[in-house]
């Protein structure tokens, strides 16, 4: 299996720019927790804390799409540099202004500000592998590799986050975001010979590269789906941690939920497959609303440790297959924007599968919140179904040219 990952990491300066794309992305998993510690110790109020988190979340699903198509047409190393350095401006007053009990005006204005200019790093390291590599295979591996590198910023940035704001300072959590932020931004943004040449907008619009809207949009839905599914399914598994009495566990329990996923992906990665990618990511979002299901029924901390930790297998084959499939069908001229609509759909759907399964656990209780995740990977399910694939999508060159993209058959799809 390191075999897989080992041929990839071989191409110069691969290793490097996943590397410090990993420390760039600890921020997604920093900021809504750091925020939220930051404003109720300061204020005491947990709803104002949300509020404010939220404010950052909605920002950058809004301003996600148009950074990256800037980020297409001018190239990672112009835009990533001032976005970050926006960000961490942004961030910074942000803390300041919680800290010195500023307006609330002022306070949703940076929190916007913050949320809009924070860079989807993970987007533009994949447009790197989309770049570097010719083969689909190691393609798929590569792919498999970042999955596993967004499942480790998810275990290792809210614990650390917690931890500094608990035990050193509330805005101690926040600061190490920017840190690791800002360092790992600037660093992978310089590396320029890895990085896909930009894609200037054209005079006559008619020569612009389609976006092949009947594999983005329901992917886009997809993903927005699932994105409902992991925030519903948080928010139950912190309310059923709680009627168990043991609150302090239930960030156990997702780690467990995210382990799994770790694993599946890295197996994904290293297998070579025969099934058309479509075919995979349906399969995927059928497994994703099945495991939910035996939730339901759980009454005990450690079998439900055990059925997260099986239901997580689900999570990365699923993404993989949704960015593969992207990256075979965008053209490389807007793939950075193709991969923003995922990413949107991703965070995006969070907020509303929290909001609703909060609602369900009011009136009904944890186990019952649970139908609110199976609801998603149902929605998810039946969005991959719709989703359809052109028989010619558009070749990638190996290296930048100016000439025009030409369609050519690539591995099959559906």
């Amino acid at each position: 299996m390191l075999g897989s990952y080992a041929r990839i990491l071989r191409h110069p300066g691969t290793a490097l720019f996943s590397a410090t794309g990993l420390v760039a992305r600890l921020p997604i998993s920093m900021v809504g927790l750091g925020i939220v510690l930051l404003v109720e110790a300061r204020t005491g109020s947990y709803g104002l804390a949300g509020a404010v988190s939220a404010v950052t979340l909605v920002a950058n699903a809004g301003f996600a799409i148009l950074q990256a198509r800037w980020t297409d047409r001018f190239g990672q190393s112009r835009v990533l540099p001032v976005a970050i350095t926006i960000w961490a401006a942004a961030l910074a007053s942000l803390m300041w202004a919680v800290q010195a009990e500023a307006s609330l005006p002022v306070t949703f204005a940076l929190a916007a500000v913050t949320g809009a200019a924070l860079p989807a790093v993970g987007s533009c390291v994949r447009a790197r592998w989309a770049h570097v590599l010719t083969d689909p295979g190691q393609r798929q591996t590569a792919f498999a590799l970042e999955a596993v590198a967004d499942e480790t910023v998810f275990m290792t940035g809210p614990i650390v986050v917690t931890l500094l704001a608990t035990a050193v300072h509330p805005v101690a959590g926040l600061s190490a975001a920017v840190l690791a932020g800002v360092g790992g931004t600037l660093a992978f943004s310089a590396q320029r010979g890895t990085e896909p040449p930009p894609h200037p907008r054209r005079v006559d619009r008619s020569t612009r590269p389609r976006m092949p809207w009947t594999t983005v949009a329901p992917l886009s839905v997809v993903c927005l789906a699932l994105g409902s599914l992991f925030g519903a399914a948080e928010v139950t598994t912190v309310a059923f941690s709680d009627e168990q009495g043991a609150t302090g566990y239930a960030g156990v329990l997702l780690a467990l939920w995210a382990a799994g996923s770790l694993i599946a992906g890295a197996v994904t990665g290293a297998v070579t497959w025969h099934r058309p990618v479509l075919h995979r990511l349906r399969i995927g979002a059928a497994a994703m609303a099945l495991t939910m299901v035996p939730l339901l029924l759980v009454e005990s901390m450690w079998v439900m440790g055990a059925v997260l930790f099986v239901a997580g297998f689900a999570i990365a084959p699923t993404l993989i297959a949704s960015i593969s499939l992207a990256e075979a069908t965008v053209p490389s001229a807007r793939l950075t924007e193709g991969l923003a609509f995922l990413q949107t759909g991703l965070v995006a759907g969070v907020a509303p599968g929290a909001a609703v399964a909060g609602l369900v656990v009011d009136a009904y209780g944890a186990s019952a919140a649970y139908l609110v995740s199976i609801g998603g990977g149902a929605l998810a399910l039946v969005a991959a179904l719709a989703t359809r694939v052109s028989t010619t999508v558009p070749a990638r060159p190996a290296r930048p040219s100016p000439a025009p993209e030409h369609l050519a058959p690539r591995e099959p799809l559906s």
